[in-house]
């Protein structure tokens, strides 16, 4: 962790979300310092990406207090009227321009090449110069090992060249915190190294980083923290060896039994 980790750049406090009678997350409390990477891991229907998605709020929490970088950008009491929709999206757009986000499912816009792509939110959103937006484009596609493909459209390209490009794209942005919704769940096995090797190359770069995966051995490498979910709550946090050697719950020793003896497996196929 870094020497500004002292300072809070996320704050959920009593985040909770529902869908209809289902809670997506119960009270969830979590603070991320500055230039932080917290790893989210549990089982599938935890509530781990509502849990990403309402830092950005891309889920609007039913109750809870979400501070970024010391400011409060959202606080709904629990029994609250919901806010009127377009204060929801002046709130949301709050949020929105201290982050971006790495979605599964890399949405780039299939019209447009791969320049095109890291450089339109730059020069819609942060209105830059096309000439300032695409110099720094160039930089980042250098950095994720696609300097090559400035010219290619989205259905030219694998699915961890279009993943690389959406982190440049996120990068482009200059968000304070960036966010990672599994973001190799939807590549074939031989092309997840490559996308995790671009995660760990941009790990130290000052900007807070939120990660929800899968991947045992990466966030065991790239963690300062890791945390556990569980029906949409926060069921342990450490330090990755802590959570990965010696977890406290009878659950947590569960969930990571399963997901090393499958890694074991795949090793042994692979082999």
């Amino acid at each position: 962790m870094n020497d500004r980790a002292d300072k809070a750049m996320i704050e959920l406090a009593g985040i909770t979300k529902r869908f209809g009678s289902h809670v997506a997350l119960n009270a969830v409390d979590l603070t991320v310092s500055q230039g932080e990477i917290v790893v989210i891991i549990g089982p599938s229907g935890s509530g781990k990406s509502t849990l990403l998605r309402c830092i950005n709020l891309l889920e609007v929490p039913s109750e809870g207090r979400l501070t970024i970088d010391q400011k409060v950008i959202f606080d709904r009491p629990p029994g609250s009227p919901k806010l009127h929709f377009r204060r929801m999206d002046e709130i949301a757009l709050k949020a929105r321009r201290q982050s971006a986000m790495v979605f599964q499912r890399f949405n780039l816009f299939p019209h447009l090449n791969v320049l095109a792509n890291v450089t339109v939110g730059p020069i819609k959103v942060s209105r830059q110069t096309r000439g300032e937006a695409e110099t720094a484009a160039r930089a980042l596609l250098e950095k994720v090992g696609l300097s090559a493909k400035l010219d290619a459209y989205p259905a030219e390209l694998s699915g961890g060249q279009q993943q690389r490009v959406a982190i440049a794209r996120a990068l482009a942005m200059n968000p304070k915190i960036l966010l990672f919704d599994e973001p190799t769940s939807a590549l074939d096995p031989e092309l997840v190294g490559e996308v995790l090797k671009v995660i760990k190359d941009i790990a130290h770069d000052g900007v807070t980083k939120v990660i929800v995966t899968h991947e045992m051995g990466f966030a065991r490498e790239i963690a300062d923290r890791v945390v556990m979910v569980d029906h949409g709550r926060i069921l342990e946090v450490g330090k990755p060896a802590e959570i990965f050697t010696r977890p406290r719950t009878e659950r947590a020793q569960a969930f990571l039994r399963c997901l090393f003896e499958r890694e074991a497996t795949l090793k042994e196929v692979v082999s």
